[in-house]
């Protein structure tokens, strides 16, 4: 599964919730909204993940720079196929509220499915999702002298991912891409196909970028990517994702958090597990791309892990860091998954001792594999989302219930509202500035989010 920190207002997944405006996780669950300064520029809708957000973010700068005018740009998403319906209600929609707008349809949708796009009347442009992240792109736009669909094969993308923004997020976090694409070909997922390969993003880039944000008072950095430790493949001397995390932390003392999005616990290296163990401005807190609990709907999905080796690693990275919260990734009623099949999924939650849970209902993505299995009845697919996000909701409620009585540093999102070092939500009692880092003791919970004093 892609890095599906979009979502992560909600289920705590990537550790960067605190983006001024909601984008959808996935399944098309909600947009947000960007708008030039004044109005004279484009209007970029974001649906999916925070990968998207960021390379809106890149689409919006190129776009003012290129003095694009007046348009509305849909940057799409296509983890599943009602992500996909549901891009296209948006841009239905948006004709009928802008009838005059100029309206360029992007993202891993159009990526993969660029006829369905352009066959639609209501879309002016079509482009890939290469083209997108280019200053030319833009300034063609800007002189009407783009072909209608502008969309190359993403395969063949080789160079490495460095379209590096500084300080998109909020006051609170900023986070840097430091990877895009993915190698791997789970049987459920049709993102390397929008995605393209797995290319990095040189460290020296990377230490640069964060160092500047550290410069203008964000103390805290995410680390993210489409697969993020498959990082350093393609470049020179095959670097690790943990030497990565070790030169951020080396040479950027300055910045006092650095955090993880979602990662792949079999691509999890020495390098990294030892940097959790020692680093303890390395947050304690890790979302694993798990899936399911059962060793046989693991082979179907072509996931490269087994459920002992899923089980062990939770057990190691408690050894290194005992205060560490987990959360993961689950898919539920995956083709062919039975009662007893489902059962290991839920009983993995207690095993690994998981905290916060991203649950997926599964939903045929065409030209995938998983598509031509045998599919689980819809309403018992919904069911057993809906009895997985009840044990993820116990689970929490379970933990936080832990925690009162504790010291901890809170990172405020808000005024009232900010974040554990386990990206725990907490609200406190006094307005604090938003970006700051404040002592706080915690007091009770209401089974959500933590309830905390500002210690003097």
């Amino acid at each position: 599964m892609h890095d599906t920190f979009g979502s992560a207002a909600r289920h705590a997944d990537g550790g960067i919730a605190a983006s001024s405006s909601h984008v959808a996780g996935g399944c098309g669950e909600g947009a947000e909204v960007r708008h030039a300064p004044g109005g004279d520029g484009p209007t970029i809708i974001t649906l999916g993940c925070r990968l998207n957000a960021y390379e809106s973010e890149v689409m919006r700068r190129h776009a003012l720079d290129a003095g694009l005018g007046r348009a509305v740009i849909v940057n799409t998403c296509a983890v599943t196929a009602e992500a996909v319906r549901q891009a296209q209600q948006t841009i239905r929609r948006l004709r009928r509220e802008q009838p005059n707008a100029r309206i360029i349809v992007t993202g891993c949708a159009a990526q993969i499915e660029p006829e369905r796009f352009a066959a639609l009347d209501e879309v002016d442009h079509v482009i890939g999702n290469a083209e997108k992240l280019e200053a030319a792109t833009f300034r063609a736009l800007a002189v009407e002298e783009t072909p209608r669909v502008a969309v190359n094969d993403i395969m063949s993308v080789t160079e490495t991912a460095s379209h590096m923004i500084g300080g998109f997020g909020s006051r609170a976090r900023a986070y840097v891409q430091v990877q895009n694409g993915c190698d791997h070909r789970c049987t459920f997922c049709i993102i390397p196909f929008g995605r393209g390969p797995s290319r990095s993003v040189p460290a020296g880039d990377v230490v640069t970028e964060i160092r500047s944000l550290a410069e203008r008072g964000y103390n805290e950095v995410v680390l993210t990517g489409v697969d993020v430790t498959s990082y350093g493949a393609d470049l020179p001397g095959t670097p690790s994702f943990g030497r990565l995390v070790r030169q951020v932390l080396k040479h950027v003392p300055e910045l006092k958090r650095l955090r993880l999005s979602s990662i792949d616990q079999v691509e999890a290296d020495g390098e990294l597990l030892r940097a959790l163990a020692e680093e303890e401005r390395l947050m304690p807190h890790l979302h694993l791309s798990m899936q399911s609990g059962d060793d046989m709907i693991l082979k179907r999905m072509k996931r490269r892990h087994s459920r002992s080796d899923a089980i062990a690693f939770a057990a190691q990275v408690r050894r290194l860091r005992p205060e560490i919260v987990l959360g993961a990734d689950l898919i539920a009623g995956f083709p062919t998954e039975t009662d007893d099949m489902f059962a290991a999924t839920r009983d993995i939650v207690d095993a690994c001792g998981l905290t916060f849970l991203h649950v997926f209902p599964y939903s045929p993505r065409k030209g995938t594999p998983a598509a031509r299995m045998p599919q689980v009845e819809r309403a018992t697919v919904k069911a057993r989302a809906a009895e997985l996000r009840a044990l993820g909701e116990a689970r929490l409620s379970g933990y936080l219930a832990t925690q009162c009585g504790t010291r901890t540093e809170i990172l405020m999102e808000r005024e009232n509202v900010g974040r554990t070092p386990q990206f725990v939500e907490v609200t406190v009692d006094q307005p604090q500035k938003v970006g700051g880092i404040v002592p706080a003791h915690i007091h009770g919970s209401d089974g959500k989010r933590l309830k905390a004093e500002v210690a003097a």
